[in-house]
């Protein structure tokens, strides 16, 4: 034992951090003042391997009524298997009283923030206690790879048998959703001396955040008609996911929006000539794959944003050259780069040109944790010397998919995060109300879901919109008919709805039909009778089954009066209906050119909407510190709900007269003052299936599609909702409405009030 403490305690000391070299989330020795987490250690037993006790919610429970499809060899690898450890209610008191007095203005900890190995010693699990865990790790035979620093999580490696042997579970072969899987096929069991500090292990299954983009599209510019004709879906690429055909044929192609449109929309442009571009601010994007590191320049270039000083590093962020956990997962060159990488580091960069771009990839497979790299890469930032100011992930999964091990790793680590100052955003997902359908079509599980990687309280998650000028038909209004120098075309802020593909959307409806969602996908199946344009593409939102409603999310009006947290808090454009419009990528295999002579790719989703925001943060925080104030702002969410209810008003009383002067609908002349735009039209239930002999729970069904796709056979289709006997307002899941919802959150933002009004709020 005393030997093992030893070795532990130097696997601590040897976590080198091999990043870019500024430490950039500064700690500060006031935020731990008059902090007493001082205890015993809790593991006072005797670790008898004999002795043993099931923890439970261990396994993933959507397991329990598939059969699977054949043990894994007792020979297969399992590296960097995660053991979580659980904290004592002293310390998780103390971190979270510590965590809202950082966020207070009134509190002397205010921006006080704390270092990994700070974090550790005062809130993470004693050296007894993990000295008495790694052991018994070790007498079973793994290989225990090293200690975090936040002192909550042990990185031990081992084979399928050991882990059968250890934790007394068996790992299997499963297909869900026609994907070959690996998982626990039970709860596992361990010494029941150890289940005080042990919350479970996170690698035990490979069901793992997926990214959250649309079906990429190759397009050919025109430059009569000013718009791009889409030529075909791009070569495939391990990131790139399969999606619906577009309903809407747009014959004189559809629109690209360039950096200079989403800049004039969100009104960052005035912090340009300010002199704030998010210089001295680093971005980290978090990736499993590499992408072309040609790609960015190219974009800077094409864009006209070099001459901000902007950045950029792709690297594997290593936490210790022993640990090991983060590998390089390839991808940099044009036949196997990541879109998701892509599309992240570009438009971070889009919204925050002077910013430095940390492209952080660890591989999903090989010598990494069967819960994947992007994991992997944010722990090790946060757990690392060098720093960034701001993650942006955009990734993501049920709760359903997500085992409890996993979960509670996941939400330690962004809380960890948020103490040390960095600001996280997460995209909330891009299958309306389960965000694990990406691609595809909601079916099997309950259609009510919120993506496990973005529901923590320490994060914020970023939703999807759409501009509502092509359906309403008066893109003249906010748009040139002729792309500027930087090939932009937006006039102003644009009237925003709740991104949706599908039948659902009830602006659509509105504006085509004139009628209701509902009638909308009835008469669907009319001109569609084997549902090949069926889909659940939406920006994602909400309820956790897992997280309680953080205080914070409760003081805005239209707030849900339940005890979830609930996704999305914002929301930035991620796509439209018909897939009108999208932004321009420039990558390896389709890069771009003078005039665009050659084909570009387009892309949207979710995963466009948060390294936005991130982008506008970027231009928060520099704004802050010139200002006199804090680079590093923690999780943005709880300062955005508060600048929120001094417009939307609180949830109770009457509104003011703030929350109808900036609805999205009132386009600029409305809300030139505001600092959110108000989403309070359209929705994200999308359509969701039940194939022969499954059944889809949150699902109201309207009709049945006599040979879905032509393969399926009969197959009932509906529409995500809370109630199986009804579909309207109330029990769609769920309606845009005024104030705070579950389509759009508190809506898009306004960046250069949102600065003003922040300044304000931190007391600058």
């Amino acid at each position: 034992m005393k030997t093992e403490h030893v070795m532990i305690g130097l696997s601590i000391a040897a976590a080198l951090a091999t990043l870019p070299s500024t430490a950039l989330a500064s700690a500060s020795s006031n935020a731990l003042s008059g902090i007493d987490t001082s205890e015993a250690p809790r593991v006072t037993q005797t670790v008898d391997s004999r002795v043993v006790s099931a923890l439970g919610n261990t396994h993933l429970s959507l397991l329990d009524t598939v059969s699977p499809t054949g043990a894994v060899s007792d020979s297969t690898p399992m590296n960097h298997m995660q053991l979580v450890l659980q904290r004592s209610a002293k310390r998780e008191a103390a971190l979270q009283s510590l965590i809202s007095a950082q966020h207070d203005p009134s509190s002397g900890k205010f921006h006080q923030w704390v270092t990994p190995q700070q974090f550790g010693q005062t809130f993470g699990v004693s050296d007894a206690d993990i000295a008495a865990a790694a052991a018994w790790l070790t007498s079973q035979g793994f290989k225990v790879n090293g200690v975090l620093p936040n002192k909550m999580q042990i990185d031990f490696s081992g084979t399928a048998g050991q882990v059968k042997q250890a934790f007394h579970t068996q790992e299997n072969h499963y297909i869900v959703n026609h994907v070959t899987h690996i998982a626990n096929s039970g709860d596992i069991s361990m010494p029941t001396a150890l289940h005080s500090v042990v919350i479970g292990v996170a690698g035990l299954n490979d069901f793992r955040p997926q990214p959250l983009h649309q079906q990429p599209q190759v397009a050919q510019f025109n430059g009569s008609s000013q718009r791009f004709k889409i030529q075909q879906s791009p070569k495939a690429n391990a990131s790139a996911s399969s999606g619906p055909t577009p309903m809407v044929n747009f014959e004189g192609g559809v629109r690209g929006f360039a950096p200079y449109d989403m800049q004039t929309i969100y009104n960052t442009s005035p912090l340009y000539t300010q002199g704030l571009t998010g210089k001295g601010i680093v971005i980290a994007v978090v990736e499993d794959q590499d992408m072309d590191v040609s790609d960015w320049p190219n974009f800077v270039s094409q864009f006209g944003l070099g001459g901000y000083g902007g950045t950029f590093t792709q690297f594997q962020p290593l936490l210790s050259p022993d640990t090991g956990n983060c590998t390089d997962p390839g991808g940099n060159n044009p036949d196997e780069e990541s879109i998701e990488t892509v599309l992240d580091s570009e438009y971070s960069t889009a919204v925050a040109p002077g910013a430095s771009i940390w492209v952080a990839t660890c591989n999903d497979a090989g010598s990494s944790n069967f819960f994947g790299g992007v994991f992997t890469a944010a722990s090790n930032l946060i757990n690392g010397a060098s720093r960034p100011n701001i993650i942006s992930a955009s990734y993501g999964y049920g709760e359903g998919f997500t085992d409890s091990a996993s979960k509670t790793a996941i939400d330690l680590m962004w809380a960890q995060a948020d103490a040390e100052g960095i600001s996280v955003f997460v995209s909330s997902g891009d299958s309306g109300s389960n965000p694990s359908f990406n691609g595809s079509i909601i079916n099997g599980v309950p259609a009510i879901d919120a993506n496990s990687f973005g529901s923590s309280a320490n994060n914020t998650a970023v939703g999807g919109s759409d501009t509502a000028d092509v359906l309403d038909g008066d893109s003249s209004k906010y748009f040139n008919t002729t792309l500027n120098a930087v090939y932009g075309s937006a006039k102003s802020y644009v009237p925003e709805i709740t991104w949706n593909q599908s039948c659902g959307n009830t602006r659509a409806a509105k504006d085509l039909i004139n009628g209701t969602a509902l009638q909308f996908c009835k008469n669907a199946l009319i001109y569609d009778p084997y549902g090949y344009y069926v889909t659940s593409e939406s920006g994602s939102g909400g309820l956790s089954s897992v997280v309680s409603k953080p205080s914070w999310q409760r003081i805005v009006h239209g707030a849900l009066k339940d005890q979830s947290r609930d996704l999305p808090d914002v929301s930035l454009f991620a796509g439209s209906y018909g897939g009108y419009s999208w932004v321009i990528l420039c990558t390896g295999f389709y890069p771009c050119t003078p005039n665009f002579t050659s084909s570009v790719q387009l892309e949207g989703g979710t995963s466009l909407s948060s390294p936005m925001f991130a982008g506008i943060q970027a231009l928060i925080d520099q704004g802050l510190q010139v200002a006199g104030g804090s680079a590093n702002q923690g999780n943005a969410a709880p300062t955005l709900y508060e600048l929120a209810r001094n417009e939307y008003g609180g949830p109770t009383g009457s509104a003011p007269s703030t929350l109808a002067a900036c609805d999205a609908d009132n386009g600029t002349k409305g809300t030139s003052k505001c600092v959110f735009h108000n989403i309070t039209d359209g929705g994200n239930s999308t359509q969701c299936i039940a194939l022969q002999g499954e059944t889809t729970t949150d699902c109201y069904y309207y009709g049945t599609i006599q040979n879905f796709e032509g393969f399926y056979g009969p197959t009932q289709v509906g529409l995500t909702s809370s109630s199986t006997t009804k579909y309207n307002a109330n029990t769609a899941a769920f309606a845009a409405q005024a104030g705070w919802s579950a389509a759009n959150g508190l809506g898009s933002v306004n960046a250069n009030n949102l600065l003003s009004a922040w300044k304000s709020f931190d007391g600058l």
